[in-house]
């Protein structure tokens, strides 16, 4: 009966675009106006631990803290899931001073990764690391600070040289866009935990049986750390990983030098048992415009000049171990014009393309 109503409303919506017109959003190329058929959605938490305090609790007295608990370091998880869905959900993890809400609706209002590919058919779950956004409750202290610091993000996720975006930008650049991208920058309120966010993205796994982990930025970290927790990994997909880069005992590379205020890169030594779960299964790993092959005087460029170095000598690494991992940098495909939020700009529909199609290639979807 769902399925019979369901054909009945699309009859019937295609009918009144062909009588009335389409919005004016649609002639923008703002939304589609295609049905788009959705079986499940919902949301739910995960993982997490309990702090408890000593003592007894008084329901006289309940702003005192003896006796009682508090529920936090859990993910934040929403879901949809279409009608027909693909055999391998995606599973979206966000970077640093962002929450799912960097899937979601592009700053200039067009649909995000999340419904793209929701429209293809895949199933999407969108996380809240713990500590963050909707996931805030924290099992340990932390003082935010409300520090003026929008221009530094600006420039740090190669968008451009405040107050000008770099030439041939794909960021949409009005101000109602960047009024948005600037709102959705969200704190910890918690101390960054690598360990704790994969063993939360872990338990998300169990919970809905596996699927492709897609990384963006700090997150890519945490990813290693999940499929290396958790066999149900199926594939990465990691967008610019900036940080968290893991190698074998003995084969870390030395410190990468640049003259970013976030000071070296480094990597972290795991043991090789661990390091060749992430063979396992296909990564790739997408970096997008203005990052230099030589050392740069613009700090932003030479910075994520060595994060993409390292990330190389990790797919190397991976690879020589018997893995199957690519490092893609746009440019060198013709793509140009991409900051570090590539997937959620003006041609965030061809990087979806890319995506679909090595998904196929790798029998993912």
């Amino acid at each position: 009966m769902k399925r019979l109503n369901y054909l009945i409303l699309s009859a019937l919506l295609a009918l009144c675009a062909s009588c009335g017109g389409q919005s004016p959003q649609a002639q923008e190329g703002m939304m589609n106006d295609s049905i788009l058929a959705i079986r499940e959605q919902g949301s739910f938490l995960i993982g997490g631990s309990i702090k408890t305090q000593p003592g007894t609790y008084d329901t006289h007295q309940p702003l005192k803290p003896d006796g009682q608990t508090l529920h936090g370091d859990h993910a934040y998880v929403s879901y949809q899931i279409p009608v027909d869905a693909r055999k391998n959900p995606l599973v979206f993890l966000h970077g640093a001073g962002q929450s799912a809400k960097t899937w979601e609706s592009t700053p200039d209002g067009r649909e995000g990764f999340s419904t793209l590919f929701l429209r293809r058919g895949f199933s999407t779950y969108l996380i809240d690391q713990p500590r963050r956004g909707r996931a805030g409750r924290s099992t340990v202290d932390e003082t935010i600070k409300a520090t003026t610091d929008d221009q530094f993000w600006f420039e740090n996720f190669r968008m451009g040289v405040w107050p000008d975006y770099y030439d041939g930008s794909q960021f949409p650049q009005s101000a109602e866009a960047l009024e948005q991208f600037f709102r959705q920058i969200t704190p910890n309120t918690g101390a960054y935990d690598e360990q704790l966010i994969a063993t939360d993205v872990a338990a998300l796994m169990d919970k809905i049986g596996g699927g492709i982990l897609v990384t963006h930025s700090q997150g890519g970290g945490p990813g290693w750390h999940t499929a290396i927790k958790n066999d149900m990994v199926r594939a990465i997909v990691s967008y610019e990983p900036g940080s968290g880069f893991v190698f074998p005992e003995g084969e870390t590379p030395e410190p990468l030098q640049t003259i970013s205020p976030f000071g070296a890169l480094g990597a972290t030594s795991i043991p090789l048992a661990d390091f060749e779960k992430l063979t396992r299964f296909p990564i790739i790993i997408y970096y997008g415009d203005y990052i230099p092959d030589e050392p740069s005087d613009n700090w932003a460029m030479d910075s994520w000049r060595v994060r993409l170095q390292m990330a190389r000598m990790f797919a190397d690494c991976v690879n020589r171990h018997g893995g199957d991992a690519t490092v893609v940098h746009l440019p060198e495909q013709g793509i140009k014009g991409n900051s570090h939020f590539l997937f959620a700009e003006k041609n965030n529909v061809q990087l979806a393309d890319l995506l679909s199609a090595w998904l196929k290639e790798k029998g993912l979807d």
